[in-house]
């Protein structure tokens, strides 16, 4: 089970760094401009605190995964981590419009990945909280 753990973080933490290319690739200068300053500062700094969130969680799994597994803090994290991702793979599937991806191919492709990534990232927790 800690090749999985340490399999997610290194994913995370790659996810984590992609979000530094989002801005230009969803041109986000552009819609921040129409923005008030507070509703542009606000979404400035929530990205970036998700993004270290996602990066120290990966960090978490990559460093700590024997705690995880093995103490019932680490378990307890694991039920917190896996509602976490379970309710971000309830938003992928049920929050974001299929005109987002439907009939794009690498739209598409990422909402399949992200999908399959929210799964596996939701079970290997549960897995491990209830193991």
């Amino acid at each position: 089970m800690t090749i999985h753990l340490q399999i997610i973080g290194y994913l995370l933490i790659a996810l984590a760094i992609i979000h530094i290319a989002f801005p230009k690739y969803f041109s986000w200068k552009t819609d921040l401009e129409l923005m008030s300053l507070i509703n542009k500062q606000l979404f400035i700094v929530h990205t970036f605190f998700i993004a270290l969130t996602v990066a120290l969680m990966g960090l978490l799994c990559v460093i700590s995964f024997k705690e995880l597994t093995t103490t019932h803090l680490g378990k307890t994290l694991c039920l917190g981590l896996a509602i976490f991702w379970g309710i971000r793979l309830i938003f992928q599937l049920f929050v974001y419009s299929p005109k987002l991806w439907k009939g794009k191919r690498f739209e598409t492709f990422a909402h399949i990945f992200f999908t399959l990534l929210w799964i596996y990232i939701t079970v290997i927790f549960l897995y491990i909280y209830y193991k």
